[in-house]
């Protein structure tokens, strides 16, 4: 953990308070609100989510970087700045030190948050869904960094998921081969992020927030490798996308991509980018439905942790 008086990581008077005091604090990512939504929706929604946290009795923690520091912990202005600014990077761990020496601004990932967040001394952290190992790996080789930070990163993540564009059978093999432990809140499937199941088996159920809590005591009483509890959490059955509509976009949406080439860091904004128009937006309002869920999930973690 790192002082408040770091000069590239800089948590807020609020969110340093509450670390200091024991008080229970919920990281939220950044990418959701200047590349994931449309102005101004995005800003609505991102003081939406810190709502949320506050509501249940946590203290929000959204992380961006801001003039080459780590803000850990927005206030007003930084959050509109967020919302609003052009051009704002899309920076994931490996960016940081970069972002830091050029003295530039950009929304933080799931592997940047999540790393930031655990830096700072927060142990939850709550997103829509986790990047994974992409279909076609064995030709492209094409892995999110996410899954690297996880398998160092103690951190609990309560999250969707991964989203229903990637391998999601591989990318479950890639976290049990890197000891990340994925537990389901009340479901034995992992969550298809706009669908309530993947229809993929999961090892672990768990039923209340005291145990994800009590899962991390163990992880902490046992020691070993700094690698992250992946808590997923379902979406609602009656706020799921369509899954045949799901199936049909989806595939629609993969032949394009073949079709036209697109690869590499550019195939999720534009399978994404695909689903949104090809569901009429449905799409994009399950995706907030998961994330409200999983905000609301990661206070009531938050609080338990902190009781104990």
């Amino acid at each position: 953990m790192r002082s408040a008086a770091d000069p590239i990581l800089r948590p807020s008077d609020e969110v340093a308070e509450a670390l200091a005091t024991g008080a229970p604090v919920v990281a939220l990512e950044s990418t959701i609100i200047s590349h994931g939504l449309p102005q101004p929706r995005n800003l609505a929604v991102a003081r939406e989510l810190e709502d949320v946290v506050r509501a249940a009795g946590a203290v929000p923690a959204t992380i961006a970087v801001l003039d080459g520091v780590a803000r850990v912990g927005l206030d007003e202005v930084e959050l509109e700045r967020v919302a609003t600014e052009s051009g704002l990077r899309k920076l994931g761990q490996r960016d940081l030190p970069v972002a830091a020496a050029l003295k530039a601004s950009g929304a933080t990932t799931v592997s940047a948050t999540s790393f930031l967040a655990a830096r700072a001394g927060i142990r939850i952290f709550a997103t829509g869904g986790l990047g994974g190992v992409h279909r076609g790996w064995t030709q492209a080789q094409d892995e999110s960094a996410d899954l690297d930070t996880l398998a160092r990163t103690r951190i609990t993540v309560v999250c969707a998921g991964v989203k229903s564009i990637l391998d999601v059978p591989s990318t479950l093999q890639r976290l049990e081969t890197r000891g990340v432990t994925v537990a389901g809140y009340r479901t034995d499937t992992f969550p298809g992020f706009y669908l309530h199941s993947s229809g993929e088996p999961i090892d672990w159920r768990i039923e209340s927030a005291d145990e994800a809590a009590a899962i991390m005591r163990g992880q902490d009483g046992f020691g070993g490798q700094e690698t992250a509890l992946i808590v997923a959490n379902p979406i609602p059955v009656d706020r799921q996308l369509d899954p045949a509509l799901h199936d049909r976009v989806l595939g629609e949406a993969l032949a394009a991509a073949d079709r036209e080439g697109v690869i590499g860091q550019k195939i999720t904004p534009f399978l994404l980018d695909y689903l949104v128009r090809g569901t009429g937006g449905a799409s994009l309002e399950a995706n907030l439905a998961a994330v409200r869920g999983n905000v609301a999930l990661a206070a009531q973690i938050a609080l338990a942790w902190s009781r104990a």
